[in-house]
């Protein structure tokens, strides 16, 4: 059975489309057969795999809305074993459709333990928002990941995002959601205020945060506009050698195997 980690974090900015996209995209380089779910109606993942953000194909939106079948939306991507399930603008009043359904939290739970069975990972990147479309995430996550960026705001937003993982572990919607890490991105190491930014995370979230931290990299902020990870576009930069490490830290923290490879890319 494929575990579902939910990338979120709503203040926007702090890498959590750029951390989804590239850890599905080495999980499936190592090994894995992974399905990264688009559910950001801004649509920045579909397009970052290289897929038209068109409202001409199947979409999460049409699964949500049953006009369609999960397998009937999902696609392939230019990385083998990676699958995607896209979003479009069709996204952005899905929220207001949703109040109306029953068991409204539980829409996305449904839709994935129809295809859980499918994947060894199945990863969601989620809105800057702290709305339905999230809530739905992370009722049916099993964990989440935390990426934030090194900055003093970063900090300001955190304890929203913790008590609404409470409550929905307190009402009972998903009672055993887990902390997958906290990924600090965007990290200056020069920079005095992302250290204090970074000890006072540390201090919170002790073991739960990852010890490779995303550095600030050109090429991993130029991959998404040519439509690739940044495997694809530069596997040498420092940005795609902090996300190989950070995917080995996440494959070994839940003790799976996987194929390892060198910093050139290849299998060693």
């Amino acid at each position: 059975m494929g575990k579902i980690i939910a990338f979120a974090n709503q203040k926007g900015g702090v890498g959590k489309t750029t951390t989804c996209l590239n850890v599905s995209a080495y999980m499936a380089i190592m090994g894995k057969k992974v399905l990264l779910i688009d559910i950001d109606p801004q649509g920045n993942a579909t397009s970052g795999l290289g897929q038209e953000k068109s409202n001409e194909h199947n979409s999460i939106y049409q699964v949500i809305s049953k006009d369609c079948e999960v397998d009937e939306a999902v696609i392939k991507t230019n990385v083998d074993n990676l699958d995607l399930l896209p979003a479009n603008i069709d996204l952005a009043g899905v929220e207001v459709e949703l109040v109306y359904k029953q068991n409204r939290e539980k829409i996305f739970k449904e839709i994935l333990d129809k295809i859980k069975n499918s994947y060894d990972y199945i990863t969601i990147d989620c809105p800057p928002s702290l709305g339905l479309i999230t809530v739905n995430a992370l009722t049916a996550a099993d964990s989440v990941c935390i990426p934030m960026q090194c900055e003093f705001f970063s900090l300001e937003g955190l304890s929203q995002l913790m008590n609404t993982i409470r409550l929905i572990k307190k009402r009972g919607l998903n009672p055993d959601l887990q902390i997958e890490g906290v990924v600090l991105t965007m990290r200056d190491t020069r920079s005095n205020l992302g250290k204090q930014v970074a000890e006072e995370i540390n201090k919170f979230f002790g073991n739960a945060v990852f010890k490779t931290n995303i550095p600030r990299n050109v090429r991993l902020a130029e991959s998404p506009s040519y439509g690739m990870p940044v495997y694809l576009y530069d596997k040498s930069c420092s940005g795609a050698q902090a996300y190989l490490k950070l995917t080995e830290e996440i494959l070994n923290k839940n003790n799976d195997k996987f194929n390892k490879i060198n910093t050139k890319g290849k299998r060693v």
